[in-house]
């Protein structure tokens, strides 16, 4: 709702009339007496008609957004509980052997799934782990994986069109914020 004071006569019957706002007192300034009005919030949306292959674009970005993002929350979940256990290490030994155990229980446990991945999936995957973890996939494995390592994954995703150093844009990309959104709510009203 809005509060809106000084608006002339004739807007005050074009208002009454259309049921846009309603008069809520009036405010004294300087000589005049104007209404305050009471007005109504609206969220105007441009009608766009679509093509069938936009629609189509966008229902396959509906669903690959819908497949990958519980992914990259899990990829945010593990990198920040890694990062914890990892401060609590004091050997550089020791952090070596808890990176590879990592490594080793993530492999296991996704390879099989991010292998039978589309690249498109894969691409928006990279998005949205930069997204939930602020780093890129590339500094991750950098950081991680070690410098030999994150070069032969990135040519391997350069081979797909596919780059680790992509970032994540909620306005260059908010057609996947917008489904992220809408993801978002639907949990948050089934839980």
């Amino acid at each position: 709702m809005c509060v809106l004071s000084g608006l002339y006569a004739q807007t005050d019957t074009l208002i009454k009339r259309n049921k846009l706002a309603f008069k809520i007192g009036y405010e004294i300034q300087g000589d005049d007496t104007l209404p305050v009005y009471l007005i109504n919030k609206y969220v105007i949306t441009a009608k766009v008609t679509k093509t069938p292959e936009e629609i189509k674009a966008y229902e396959d970005l509906v669903r690959w957004v819908r497949k990958t993002l519980p992914y990259a929350k899990l990829a945010a979940f593990r990198l920040q509980m890694m990062e914890d256990n990892l401060n609590m290490m004091s050997s550089e030994k020791e952090k070596k052997k808890y990176i590879k155990e990592c490594e080793k229980a993530i492999k296991t446990q996704f390879m099989d799934d991010l292998k039978n991945m589309y690249v498109k999936e894969g691409l928006i995957l990279l998005k949205l782990i930069h997204r939930e973890t602020g780093e890129t996939t590339w500094d991750i494995m950098k950081e991680y994986g070690g410098t030999f390592e994150t070069l032969l994954f990135q040519t391997m995703a350069k081979t797909y069109n596919a780059d680790m150093k992509v970032t994540y844009d909620p306005v260059q990309d908010y057609q996947i914020e917008e489904i992220i959104q809408t993801i978002e709510k639907e949990n948050a009203k089934k839980n």
